[in-house]
Order: C-alpha cells, then structure tokens, then sequence
C-alpha cells in the first residue's frame, strides 16, 4: 500500500530509529546486541523495553486482513485502515495532524495484509505524551470525514488501476502469482482490494467495519523504546474503552492443486520480462520443516543477494538479468532493505522463485533455467559441504533481520501469531540442530518441481505463449564471451521440455486485472 504523503516523514525516522537503537545497546563483538527486557504482557499487550532507546516504536495490530472483506466490496478493510492512519480524529483534521507531525519527524504508517493490518508509528521520547493522544485518538476517535474517504478510496484505485496495472512489473507478477495461487480463496484478491468492490465502498460501509472489527479482543497493542510502565498502564486504559468483541477466523480451505505448469502471460506495454512461479507449501513458522526448508529456499538465493545458486546461474554466469531468489513464505521488502516487513503472517503459505525482469528474447530461457535449477533441488537435495555452507550463512544473515526495535518489536507480534517463541531465537535454535537429512527430507516431503502457477509479465505475449506452448527451442546469444561450461548447460537448457498445461495457458490484458 503506497503513502506518499508521508513518505519522506517514514524514511527519516526508519534511518533514525536505526541509529539511535544501534546506539543505544551494548556492544558485543559476533553477537546480535542484547535486549535491556523482553517481555509478553497479559494478553492484549506485547512489550520490548530497552531503557537507552529515545524512539518508542508502536506496533498496533488489529487481528483482521483482507480475508475480512465482505463479498463485493474486497478493499474494505485496506481503506478503513486508511481512514484511520491517513484521517482525521474527532479534534483534529487529517491537515492538522500532518502539520503537527512535521515538526517532530514522527510517522504513521497504517499497513494491510491478508490476515492482519497493523498500524506503525514512531516517536522520540521528547513529544511521546503529545504523538500517543493523537495517535490513540486517530484509532479511538476516527474522523471518518468524507473528503478523506474520497482522497483515501482514491489512492488505493490509483496504486490497482495505474500503479500495479502499469507501473510496477516486480509487484505486478507476485500479485498475478497470488491471485493465480489462491484463486476462489479467501487470499484471493490483493491487501488493497479489487476496482469493483472499492468502487462500491460507502463511507457508512468503513463506519460499520470499524464498528465490527475494531474492538479490544481484536487488537494486540505492541510497544518497545525506553517508556515507563505507567505509560503502557495508560495506554491499556485507553483502549479498554473499546467494545468487547473478536471476530471468528476466517476458514481456509487447501487451495486448488496445480497441474503441470499453469501459465498466466500478462501482457503489457514494458521493456523487459519479469516471471514469478511458486506453488502452496504446507508449513509456516509454527513447523519444524519450516526451519529445514529455510535452508533449502536460501541455497537457491535470499532476496536480493548474490549468494543464492539462482543468482549465480542466471545472473551471474549470464547476465540475463539483475537477480533471481526464491521465498518459502510470503515476502514484501521492507523499505530499501532486503529483509521483509514485518507483521504479514498468514496460516498458509507459499514457496515461490521470483525471475527478475529479462529481455523478451530471453524469457524462455530464463524460465527454463530457473526451473532445472530447482529440479535440481528437488531430485539430488543438498550435498554436505553445501549445506553446511548455507547454514552458516544463514545462522548469521538472520541475525541481521531485526536490526532496529521496531522491526524486533513487529517479529514478537508474529511470533505471537504463530504461537512460536522469539522467531530469531527459534531460528538459531533449529539450524543449530538440523542435519542435511533432515533438510533433504523436508524439501521432498513439501516441494515439487513439476507443479507451479507461472505469472510471466510481457509485451508480445502471444509470440511468447505460442513458444512456451510448443516447447520450442529457445537459443540465447551473449554479449560476450562464457565458459565452455556454460555453453554445455545451455545445450539441455534451450530444449529443456517443460510439461504445460495448455488448458491453462493464457494471456490475460494487464488492464483487466484486479477488476473484481
């Protein structure tokens, strides 16, 4: 969800956050600097103290997503969180509160996914009482004026219609991903919702979601920084005067098997291809496999690394393109990182590789280059020296994940989702303990590389279609020279049969998607 208002306000305070909890620890050479507390309060509440911090970080989770939209009006949830983080409260216009904002280089971020929307807020400890009323108030009081609800209502129609549609081909496959993934499902449509269901949105319709979601047994209050324990026993006082309620969980049905490589070719206007793949997996955070398949997907390459065999193989031995990584569970960047937001948990979860963009004349091959590297996987698992390798990288990257007390505060609310302690602690705790069997068990029990929904995002996509249909032959030309062994891999990769499903083969026109 984009907020470019306040965007400027997010990035300063992200870099400062940072830097002032970096400083604020102690330092420990090799190890991650340790928490002053870090304590799970009655339920309701989840705290991480640390006394030298001046930024207090907020982390307000309301236990309802996406899959809480009502049928025809899918972006009810994603707009009436809009309405409450880029709103008014009853005292104070949404104008008002930008401009009191300013000054103090505070931000509010109000953030949807499927299963829950949280709303992220930072301060310095000099302005706390005085940010905490208006942010209270914002979740409290909402405004619910109706010039916010058209500007609101009219950005998340822009970011679907203009945006995602146009603008953005790297998010534009992993949403088409998703929606191919979870088609007829609860995940079905994207956190912002459909052009149709937003268009039929009312502002008494956010009225009345707010009435039925935002109650006190639907909302976890997340706190870290250096506050006192009297502010979190305001803070609980204040929100207890919400009315009682949680609402029941949504079902989840399995979603509907793969046959064979399912191909969506989303045609557009664009100068490069991007491809995703992926397929359901059956394990979250919650599971042991989980941890297992944590190594395998980051031996095929993390987000935005040079490390993975992914990379290595298409990137870098060809230079097809800027990188290729691979995912076991849903990944959005947070910010200009490569580690992932924080606070998008979900009870099901996918596997998927993500091809950055490539030129046309070579997205056949990098298709088919991606996917011998995970045959590969599948069928030999990994060797001992590379899994050692790759757990060792592993055991230290992670430690990089929560660098900040905000995103460490975000991964305690997740942990508490999944019902796991501390995730980096039972990161570390489980790589320690695992064997290449183990890891090479998990990736036959939970992948497969015959069966995958395939979102390919091109111009020209009816050339592209008739080729990957008829397996063509898909030779490559190089810029300049490569190894002789690249040259012999190209000779299996150009031909590389892959099994189609050509009743779901299709193009389908970037404008008619998220439609409704």
């Amino acid at each position: 969800m984009k907020h470019p208002k306040l965007l400027l306000m997010v990035l300063f305070i992200f870099c400062m956050s940072v830097v002032t909890s970096l400083m604020a620890q102690p330092k420990a050479k090799g190890k991650t600097p340790p928490l002053t507390k870090v304590a799970i309060a009655p339920p309701g509440v989840v705290e991480l103290h640390s006394a030298g911090s001046p930024i207090i970080s907020f982390r307000i989770l309301l236990h309802a997503g996406s899959i809480n939209d009502p049928k025809g009006k899918e972006g009810l949830n994603a707009l009436t969180a809009l309405m409450i983080g880029q709103g008014g409260t009853k005292d104070m216009t949404y104008k008002q509160i930008v401009d009191t904002l300013y000054p103090w280089a505070a931000s509010i971020s109000p953030e949807s996914d499927k299963e829950v929307t949280v709303f992220i807020a930072n301060i310095h400890n000099d302005n706390l009482h005085k940010f905490y009323r208006i942010f209270a108030d914002l979740l409290l009081q909402p405004r619910f004026d109706e010039s916010d609800f058209k500007r609101n209502k009219d950005e998340l129609l822009n970011y679907l219609q203009n945006t995602l549609r146009f603008n953005d081909d790297e998010n534009l496959g992993k949403q088409s991903l998703e929606a191919m993934l979870y088609a007829d499902h609860p995940y079905g449509h994207a956190p912002e919702g459909t052009v149709e269901g937003l268009k039929s949105i009312t502002l008494d319709d956010v009225k009345a979601y707010y009435k039925q979601f935002y109650t006190r047994d639907n909302i976890t209050l997340g706190i870290a920084g250096g506050y006192t324990p009297d502010f979190v026993g305001g803070m609980k006082t204040d929100f207890a005067k919400l009315p009682a309620g949680k609402s029941v969980p949504v079902a989840l049905p399995k979603p509907a098997p793969i046959k064979d490589l399912q191909i969506d070719v989303v045609n557009k206007e664009n100068r490069a291809t991007a491809i995703s793949f992926g397929c359901p997996v059956d394990v979250t955070r919650a599971d042991k496999d989980f941890y297992a398949l944590m190594v395998a997907s980051s031996y095929l390459g993390e987000h935005r690394t040079q490390n993975g065999v992914l990379f290595n193989y298409i990137r870098g031995l060809r230079g097809l393109n800027y990188g290729d990584y691979a995912y076991i569970e849903n990944f959005i960047q947070d910010g200009g990182s490569t580690f992932p937001v924080p606070n998008i948990p979900r009870r099901q979860q996918f596997f998927s590789v993500w091809i950055r963009p490539v030129e046309p004349q070579n997205a056949h091959f990098a298709l088919r280059a991606a996917l011998y590297q995970v045959q590969q996987l599948v069928e030999k698992g990994l060797t001992q020296e590379q899994f050692e390798q790759q757990r060792k990288f592993l055991l230290n990257y992670s430690k990089l994940w929560n660098q900040t007390l905000s995103r460490r505060l975000g991964t305690l609310l997740d942990s508490k989702f999944y019902g796991i302690d501390y995730f980096p602690d039972r990161v570390e705790r489980e790589l320690k303990a695992l064997k290449v069997e183990d890891v090479n068990a998990a990736i036959k029990r939970h992948l497969q590389d015959k069966n995958f929904d395939v979102a390919i995002i091109a111009r020209d996509a009816e050339p592209l279609k008739t080729a990957i249909a008829g397996n063509q032959s898909s030779p490559i030309k190089y810029a300049g020279p490569v190894s002789e062994e690249v040259l012999r891999d190209d000779k299996v990769l150009v031909d590389l049969k892959l099994n189609v499903n050509l009743e779901k083969l299709r193009i389908v026109p970037a404008g008619e998607l998220f439609e409704k």
